[in-house]
């Protein structure tokens, strides 16, 4: 029993929950809802939740502790829609999968959890790994490690051969012939299992490869993979479960596919034709771009031996693509959720979005509400995140600087509180 307490004792200081009162007194606070900057404001937290914002620097009682950001503009805690956790780009990425063990995955996707929570992403949504991102979205929610609110796709879905099927690149013999149990499946029945197979493992969420990708060791890097019959088998079985379904496409045909079949959203979109934009806007189907991604493959393509001989084509000609992509859809009218599928590049940079969004067109408040409000929204959590405001959890962080007139200040995160714990508190 001695040795247990110790133990547990040890354990105290991760373990991350709080009932304390805190004051934050804010120099500017910026409304998600309306995008005003509002100028010295209180916001009260309790218990892990926001209980009041008042006007004013409000005096704090005497069983509260007061946390000063007068020289910084506060806002909502963001949200990235698209991630990868597990991993992370690498020269060796592609040897790694041969040698690194689950444990190994899960120790570096801590570091990597810790480090997006440290960027101010506070809520994340984990779109395709192996199954240790459960794991992780476990570690986090019981404190055992720090982390942003972690919603996973466990494994993504693809057809044999396609983006996301494991065995590609791989000689015959190394793995067993792949099926729905591990996220392959060909025709509506299998397509159906291997969504039930990814909710019994703990998906949040299910994620398709609707197209060919580009890091995939597989020759196509657009067309389209699901049929359409699939793809509604998929979503159907989905909506049973009460979640959504993510599409990766980069191929217009594939993206069609996936919109006609009720896909939740888009991811990359690539190649979208303004006929489906259109579509998307009828159908209110979201759309997630990841333009720091297809500029970070872009770059490491130029890079000798950084990929496969086969992605490097590929990485080239899709890459660059996305932000134009994105000024067009966003200029449609199609519904933008922030997604920077880090992981492809350096998590904790994810930030950078921001920028390439704005310099596409989009103005900073409506950048910053894609990474608030709107992907709340997508996730069907906008009871709980994406605006300070009283009931909300207590996801807050904060900057230097005016993000409405300088978005790039939101590249170097002050201050991040989640669920009322402080995790980064810089002057």
């Amino acid at each position: 029993m001695p040795r247990l307490f110790t133990l547990l004792l040890m354990a105290l200081p991760f373990l991350a929950f709080s009932q304390d009162l805190t004051y934050l007194h804010c120099g500017h606070l910026i409304d998600a809802n309306t995008f005003e900057r509002q100028a010295e404001m209180t916001v009260v937290v309790e218990g892990g939740n926001i209980k009041e914002v008042l006007k004013g620097y409000q005096k704090a009682p005497a069983n509260a502790s007061v946390i000063d950001l007068k020289n910084k503009t506060v806002l909502p805690g963001l949200m990235d829609m698209h991630v990868h956790i597990e991993f992370e780009t690498n020269p060796d990425r592609y040897l790694q999968r041969f040698t690194l063990n689950d444990a190994d995955v899960a120790y570096q996707a801590a570091v990597f959890a810790e480090r997006l929570l440290m960027a101010g992403f506070t809520t994340v949504r984990d779109l395709g790994g192996s199954g240790v991102n459960v794991s992780l979205q476990r570690a986090i929610d019981r404190g055992f490690t720090k982390g942003p609110k972690l919603y996973t796709a466990c494994k993504s879905i693809a057809v044999t051969g396609g983006h996301a099927d494991p065995t590609n690149g791989a000689r015959q013999g190394i793995y067993d012939y792949p099926g729905p149990e591990v996220g392959v499946a060909d025709g509506p029945e299998e397509c159906r299992k291997a969504v039930r197979q990814q909710v019994k493992n703990g998906a949040d969420m299910i994620k398709i490869t609707a197209t060919g990708g580009v890091l995939s060791v597989a020759r196509d890097g657009y067309r389209p993979a699901f049929t359409l019959e699939e793809i509604q088998a998929i979503v159907e079985t989905a909506n049973d479960f009460g979640i959504h379904v993510a599409a990766h496409a980069h191929g217009d045909e594939g993206m069609r596919r996936a919109v006609e079949g009720g896909v939740t959203s888009i991811e990359h979109g690539t190649l979208m034709s303004e006929e489906t934009m259109d579509l998307m806007v009828k159908k209110g189907t979201w759309y997630v771009p990841t333009i720091t991604a297809g500029k970070a493959v872009a770059d490491s393509a130029l890079i000798p031996n950084y990929y496969p001989e086969v992605v490097v084509p590929k990485a080239l000609a899709i890459g660059p693509k996305i932000q134009s992509t994105f000024e067009k859809a966003y200029k449609k009218g199609v519904k933008i959720a922030f997604g920077t599928d880090s992981g492809v590049f350096a998590h904790g940079k994810n930030a950078l979005e921001f920028q390439y969004m704005v310099e596409a067109g989009m103005p900073p408040a409506e950048a910053i509400k894609s990474a608030t409000v709107n992907s709340a929204e997508l996730l069907g959590i906008s009871e709980k995140v994406g605006t300070i405001s009283a009931g909300k959890l207590a996801d807050i962080i904060a900057v230097s600087g005016n993000p409405l007139d300088d978005v790039t200040t939101l590249q170097d995160v002050k201050f991040v509180m989640r669920k009322g714990v402080v995790y980064k508190n810089q002057n």
